[in-house]
């Protein structure tokens, strides 16, 4: 690795645990603090945090990848050192920040991962198009007939697989626990537009690193054994070494932010649902605070044991993951905002119905012509769809919830 990577990557390293340093030394003394940074986030910072932990990984190299292998197709979606170092690296700073500083570290080094991935997603697709040769259109029906149809070669059921990956943010812990946090409801608006403008630009950003990465490699003769790594590709061919750092800075940015998100979730739960819940009722704030910290060690060991499968797809790690989160808690999500007469058996069946329904189209030993459910749709949509189902007929069959629910639920309604 170049002098300048090295430079980039090790000041980007050092603004991480300074941030981790920073939010230890304020909001770390009790559960509220620690976990949720005491719900005291500004807008800004709620809003890009949660597209930063969200986007992970997948928005700088699997959407990318698709992009180039299959073209706008998949837009309905929406360094020199050895694997095993890069891990440990990489795993080292993000429990350190996390251990120490908790939601709030995890929080500000999101913002800052966010605002690097905007940077990079814009300036990456801009300098390789601006770079290519040939017109577009020409040069990429030469690599590919159907690379700029929005269809491709697939079906409607390819679709709306494709388009059911809206469905699963309703479901994931690390996203809401975001807007949990936000200091007011009445900041919700500006989160809003602010989390949604960066989402569109990064999206689009990361289809044009794939789309204009394809007919760039393909003029230059460049041989690209793995879609995935497009972005790293062209950060190191068309950029000074010290941006080049900066670049690769921005997927490691992508990759902590989510990283540092699940840990902490993972924490909270283990914390709060089971220590407290189960072994020690009565446990102190500092208690609390210290077995966190503890569960923080205990997840990173174990994500480190998944990580060393290097050969995973990361598009695929994520799908399946999102689709297990989106079913199992999205329809349980939604059905808590706007119906009422959901009751704790109805819920506690469609997180089942929803995991279940999606380990089966996964792992099931079922196939139609040949083909494995999976590969035919997306399994969060038989998932989503048989949860919703699960949460009506089995609430409406059982009891309905209590009053101080039900008024509770009318109570935030005129609120909001």
């Amino acid at each position: 690795m170049e002098t300048g990577m090295i430079i980039s990557l090790s000041l980007y390293f050092v603004v991480m645990l300074g941030i981790g340093l920073y939010a230890y030394k304020q909001s770390t003394s009790d559960v509220s603090g620690y976990m949720l940074g005491g719900r005291n986030l500004s807008p800004s910072v709620a809003a890009l945090s949660a597209g930063a932990s969200d986007m992970s990984g997948w928005i700088l190299m699997g959407l990318p990848g698709a992009m180039f292998v299959t073209g706008l197709s998949s837009t309905w979606i929406a360094f020199g050192l050895s694997y095993e170092m890069g891990l440990y690296i990489t795993t080292g700073v993000v429990v350190l920040y996390t251990l120490f500083g908790g939601f709030l570290a995890v929080s500000l080094t999101d913002f800052v991962q966010g605002c690097i991935m905007f940077i990079a997603l814009i300036l990456v697709p801009a300098v390789a198009y601006s770079l290519l040769d040939q017109p577009l259109q020409s040069t990429l029906n030469s690599v590919n007939p159907d690379m700029l149809s929005w269809i491709g070669a697939g079906s409607a059921l390819g679709i709306i697989s494709a388009m059911a990956w809206g469905l699963g943010y309703f479901g994931q812990p690390h996203i809401i626990v975001r807007f949990m946090s936000v200091r007011s409801v009445k900041d919700m608006p500006t989160a809003r537009r602010i989390g949604m403008s960066w989402m569109i630009v990064a999206a689009i950003g990361a289809v044009g690193t794939g789309i204009f990465g394809a007919a760039y490699t393909y003029e230059n003769n460049i041989v690209v054994d793995d879609p995935e790594t497009i972005f790293l590709i062209l950060s190191e061919l068309l950029f000074h070494p010290l941006i080049a750092g900066f670049l690769l800075a921005a997927i490691l940015a992508a990759i902590m932010s989510t990283i540092s998100s699940q840990l902490l979730v993972s924490s909270s739960s283990l914390t709060e649902d089971f220590y407290k819940t189960f072994l020690r009722k009565e446990a102190s704030d500092a208690e609390l605070v210290l077995v966190g910290r503890i569960s923080v060690s205990i997840v990173a060991i174990l994500a480190i044991y998944l990580a060393y499968d290097r050969d995973s797809s990361i598009l695929d790690l994520v799908s399946n993951a999102w689709a297990g989160f989106g079913a199992a808690f999205g329809p349980l999500v939604l059905f808590s905002l706007y119906w009422k007469r959901m009751n704790f058996a109805g819920a506690l069946s469609g997180m089942v119905v929803g995991a279940v329904t999606v380990l089966l189209w996964i792992y099931g030993p079922f196939t139609i012509n040949g083909e494995s459910l999976s590969s035919v749709m997306y399994e969060i949509v038989p998932g989503f769809i048989l949860a919703s189902i699960a949460i009506v007929v089995v609430s409406l069959a059982t009891n309905e919830p209590n009053s101080d629910i039900t008024t509770l639920f009318d109570e935030v309604e005129k609120e909001l």
